[in-house]
């Protein structure tokens, strides 16, 4: 090893040790000021013990450093890779070599906070835990089921990384490690908090990108004492990278801590000081890294000791974060937690919306994470590819805009908006959200054509005859799964067929009583309707379906929806009979005459989308015609009508023969 990398490896372990101890000291001090420390035993009550009072947050911190450890180790050969299918080698082999050993060790620590777990539930001390009843707890509560699924992932990244040797392969592994992050957090503070959905989604974004962020600092110190080039190279992507990582964690960070702390004055409390102090990290370390960004920006890269002044600064500071997130997720916050005064309320994670109006439907708010995360993260996107293209002197049409905000608007409006707010107490308002979910939104925001706009925003490689992510993107779209996802009749049975599998079974019973499950239908009725729509009116690259294909697809699949909303007018089965029955909205006296309703709209007002993308259809087809007989014409101008005289050849040889 050059002396240089000795000298790095060694100037690493201070701010390495500095950060755990900082982190482990900022969790200490919230749980002690929070309550979230073990406290003095009462006579007489059951008490799991000091083990498991301090073990849990203390296993909770090493899990996090382990995940962001394993997200390290695999981050660094993305962050100078030339082409996903390379060999590793190197600096990038080097850094895979421990990550089965800290997936492995990530993986003990789940299973052993499942036994502690148990303790904290029971007040039983864990030395007089039985098998038996842990066993039974494990498989039967959502907690420590949820940590033996990511035990579970967390075995197949250990064994995996012994045997992975391409970047690709990294990548893969990389997925594996940032999914394993999180179904704890499915079931932490998260879910038992009002608006389930919002503050699940808001805190797995919230976690995910700190833990990519946290995690590329100590990536990008594996290239410090390389070549210049190959050290600008990782710095450069890693800026890219950390900076939509710092507005990510920043804006899910403000949305969970809005779900928790009901009025200003809760950030005088324990919970509220913590937040606080989280917020001022992300303030401290976006400002570091747009010193690092400006400077990689205009090409003053600064060298690897001022790189690692700067970046161990950073990494300090982001100890302070990953310390306040420990005592946080001990510490109880001052909005209570599922204190509901009704079953209604329990299962909308929230009160009753009142009998509906027109105001009503038009104006109303509830919070949804989901329609949060499209609407906000599709709006970023969208115009930071056109500033990207502005930036380069290109155009970007302003139809094409408008079509996708108002496409995020009625995806707002169906998640969010008045329709969401009573799509989950009334059966015609979800089947009313399914359809703009599922037909509207996506005609508009296909229209938009963001496919084509990322194409042309994003970069390219950074390397000659390297792999950027406008080629890992145009792969994507050219591979067998997009071929297969985006096949005609795989698209018509997502979007119809799905129809029938979940509102003629007891699956939308099952959805409906889990927030996740709703969540996860309304993700299904957006996505399936984007893939039927591409098919139909969209412009990926390699989307070889002819015009009469189209139309066709358009046909045989209006009447299977037509014949849909006939079945739910004239069913005399309550779809949802059971969720409905529990919600009671004494506002909906009738839930037959309610399906009813929304079986009519549902044929009403269903067909009128596919009108719309027929007379799309027809007009993309003229047009298409038109410069293909431009073009025919420019070239026959230029050859001199070469074409048209063979034509004519060939028919007077076929005259004499």
């Amino acid at each position: 090893m050059s002396a240089p990398a000795v000298r790095e490896r060694r100037s690493l372990a201070a701010p390495l040790g500095a950060a755990v101890v900082l982190a482990a000291a900022v969790a200490f001090v919230i749980l002690v000021a929070g309550g979230g420390a073990p406290q003095e035993p009462i006579p007489g009550l059951p008490d799991p013990g000091r083990l498991t009072g301090w073990g849990l947050p203390a296993l909770r911190l090493v899990s996090d450093g382990l995940a962001i450890a394993v997200v390290a180790g695999l981050l660094v050969a993305p962050l100078t890779m030339r082409r996903p299918e390379n060999e590793l080698g190197g600096t990038a082999l080097r850094a895979l070599l421990p990550v089965r050993w800290l997936a492995a060790g990530w993986c003990l620590v789940a299973l052993v906070q499942v036994v502690l777990t148990y303790s904290d539930q029971f007040a039983v001390p864990v030395g007089d835990i039985r098998w038996r009843e842990l066993r039974g707890f494990a498989t039967g509560v959502d907690q420590p089921r949820a940590l033996l699924a990511q035990a579970a992932l967390l075995a197949v990244v250990a064994i995996a990384a012994r045997w992975v040797l391409t970047a690709r392969g990294v990548l893969v592994l990389l997925g594996l490690a940032l999914v394993a992050v999180v179904p704890p957090i499915l079931t932490g503070h998260a879910s038992s908090a009002g608006n389930h959905d919002t503050a699940i989604v808001a805190m797995v974004v919230h976690v995910v990108t700190a833990v990519v962020w946290i995690a590329g600092v100590l990536a990008l110190w594996w290239h410090l004492a390389l070549a210049t080039k190959v050290r600008d190279r990782a710095l450069h992507r890693f800026s890219a990278l950390a900076g939509w990582c710092l507005g990510l964690t920043a804006v899910s960070g403000v949305v969970s801590a809005w779900v928790r702390l009901e009025r200003p004055a809760d950030l005088l409390s324990a919970y509220g000081a913590g937040v606080l102090v989280k917020t001022a990290v992300i303030v401290v370390v976006g400002l570091i890294g747009l010193t690092l960004r400006r400077r990689v920006i205009t090409g003053e890269a600064p060298d690897w000791v001022v790189l690692l002044r700067l970046t161990g600064l950073e990494l300090l500071v982001m100890a302070v974060a990953v310390g306040a997130g420990v005592g946080l997720s001990r510490t109880p916050p001052p909005a209570p937690e599922n204190l509901y005064t009704s079953l209604a309320e329990g299962l909308l994670g929230g009160p009753l919306p009142p009998a509906p109006t027109f105001g009503r439907l038009l104006w109303s708010f509830t919070p949804s994470g989901l329609g949060f995360l499209v609407v906000g993260l599709g709006a970023a996107a969208y115009l930071a590819g056109i500033v990207a293209l502005r930036r380069r002197g290109d155009h970007w049409s302003l139809g094409r805009t408008i079509t996708w905000f108002a496409g995020l608007a009625v995806v707002g409006y169906a998640t969010f908006g008045g329709l969401g707010t009573y799509s989950g107490v009334m059966f015609s308002a979800h089947m009313a959200a399914h359809m703009a979910l599922s037909m509207v939104a996506p005609i508009l925001l296909v229209s938009g054509r963001p496919l084509q706009l990322a194409l042309r925003a994003l970069p390219g490689s950074d390397v000659p005859g390297g792999t950027g992510p406008r080629q890992l993107l145009a792969a994507a779209l050219d591979s067998r799964l997009a071929h297969l996802v985006l096949h005609p009749v795989t698209a018509a049975l997502l979007l119809v067929g799905s129809l029938y599998v979940v509102y003629f079974s007891s699956l939308f019973d099952v959805l409906m009583r889990n927030h996740l499950g709703h969540l996860a239908m309304e993700l299904h009725f957006l996505a399936a309707g984007l893939v039927f729509f591409e098919v139909l009116i969209g412009d990926r690259p390699g989307g070889g379906t002819s015009y009469v294909g189209r139309l066709m697809l358009l046909l045989v699949t209006m009447p299977f929806h037509a014949f849909f909303s006939i079945s739910v007018m004239g069913s005399e089965r309550i779809i949802g009979g059971e969720y409905f029955r529990l919600i009671d909205a004494h506002y909906v006296p009738s839930l037959l005459d309610d399906q009813h309703l929304a079986g009519a709209m549902n044929w009403a007002l269903g067909e009128i989308p596919m009108v719309m993308v027929i007379v799309v259809l027809v007009i993309q087809w003229w047009r298409d015609d038109e410069r293909e007989a431009k073009r025919r014409d420019r070239a026959a101008d230029r050859d001199g009508d070469a074409e048209l005289a063979a034509y004519n050849e060939m028919l007077k040889r076929a005259a004499k023969g």
